[in-house]
């Protein structure tokens, strides 16, 4: 479920990117622990403001709009 507050203890998650629309700026993140994370494309580390459906990444968690978990400092590994 997207959102959910995160089971494991704060810091660095790996997951994958599974969707990226660059036209809105919003994607989803699998973690590898099977939670899914949206984020948006000011969270991309690199500034890039893209990035590749299949991806590797690492990322962090945090509290998001209205009370949902966001992925954010999102890179690819």
């Amino acid at each position: 479920m997207t959102g959910e507050s995160p089971a494991s203890p704060p810091g660095p998650r790996r997951g994958r990117v599974d969707s990226y629309d660059a036209g809105r700026g919003l994607g989803v993140i699998s973690a590898d622990d099977g939670a899914t994370y949206d984020f948006h494309a000011t969270a991309i580390a690199d500034g890039s403001r893209a990035i590749a459906a299949g991806t590797p990444v690492i990322f962090t968690v945090a509290a998001g709009h209205g009370g949902r978990y966001e992925a954010r400092a999102v890179s690819p590994l």
